[in-house]
């Protein structure tokens, strides 16, 4: 299995403050760390740690910050091949402050000074071999042409559908599963209703649809009537690329054969033992220790998808 992935990466610079300081004053880090991030390159970093082999294409700058990201993938065992280096260009960047105790962060984020990937640096082989495609939507041009592709090759697709943003629309209907933030259902509307919710996901066209709401779990639609899936409680420490790595899980269940909500809630589970370090990617788990925090709640991973342990078992 190959999981092909198309969107940002990022360096990020995280800080963790007691409190949010005020205008005008300053505020002593009790923490202060480096590393990668960024939506789709997170999701293949929870993927490459539950085992599955990936490979990204996105652009960097030929920054420092470039080659440590590059470097970041490579150490996860993520094939950078279609990872583009825009001669001069400075990388997406993102400064993280988290607040101590709560896990809460505001993020300031620079997008990357080069063009956006191409169409046409999209070739062929990205795809090549490929059990899912997941997109981030931020370059729309290469994603839908990356979406299309896929499609007439019976690639299931999957974006991670942050906010609305131009030309998201277009890429929702050509995926298999739309994942979203909370916040993108806000932008069309959503009155935050699972009635609503069933109308709006059915307009997207998608067979699947999540929607993910923070502490609040998520919510998913497969046709019927929408269901909630609880969010785990962990002791956070930081929430910065719990939404990433919610993807990741999803996608590893895709890639199972799983149903659905067995795939949405072990994608709960990762993404909230991810919660319990500093950073996007350093706390992310492997498929062991997954299965043991689950099965300190009695519920089991499927093994197939004939296997049906977790379903409902989170709900008593």
């Amino acid at each position: 299995m190959i999981v092909s992935g198309l969107g940002q990466c990022c360096w990020d610079t995280l800080a963790v403050v007691d409190a949010y300081p005020s205008p005008d004053s300053k505020a002593e880090a009790v923490a202060w760390e480096e590393q990668a991030g960024g939506p789709t390159a997170t999701a293949l970093v929870a993927l490459a740690r539950l085992g599955v082999a990936c490979r990204f294409a996105g652009v960097v700058g030929d920054d420092d910050a470039g080659r440590r990201i590059r470097q970041a993938l490579d150490s996860e065992g993520v094939d950078g091949a279609f990872l583009v280096a825009r001669r001069g260009g400075e990388s997406q960047r993102a400064f993280i402050m988290i607040e101590r105790g709560s896990g809460r962060r505001t993020i300031v984020w620079r997008r990357p000074a080069g063009e956006p990937l191409e169409p046409r640096e999209v070739p062929d082989a990205f795809l090549a071999g490929s059990s899912l495609l997941l997109l981030d939507g931020l370059m729309a041009d290469a994603s839908l042409h990356a979406a299309r592709r896929a499609r007439r090759s019976g690639i299931p697709v999957m974006v991670d559908a942050g906010r609305m943003r131009p030309g998201m629309l277009d890429i929702a209907r050509q995926c298999d599963y739309v994942v979203a933030a909370e916040q993108f259902f806000l932008d069309l509307g959503w009155d935050r209703t699972p009635g609503h919710f069933r109308a709006l996901s059915a307009g997207l066209g998608a067979p699947v649809v999540t929607v993910t709401l923070g502490a609040g779990g998520s919510l998913t639609w497969e046709g019927g009537e929408p269901f909630i899936v609880p969010a785990f409680g962990v002791e956070a420490v930081d929430t910065t690329g719990a939404g990433d790595v919610f993807h990741g899980g999803y996608g590893y269940g895709i890639l199972q054969g799983w149903r659905v909500r067995e795939t949405v809630i072990f994608a709960s589970a990762l993404a909230a033992m991810k919660c319990r370090q500093v950073g996007a990617q350093r706390g992310i788990p492997r498929f062991p220790e997954v299965a043991a925090f689950l099965a300190r709640r009695n519920i089991a991973v499927p093994p197939n998808s004939t296997a049906g342990a977790i379903h409902d078992a989170v709900q008593s």
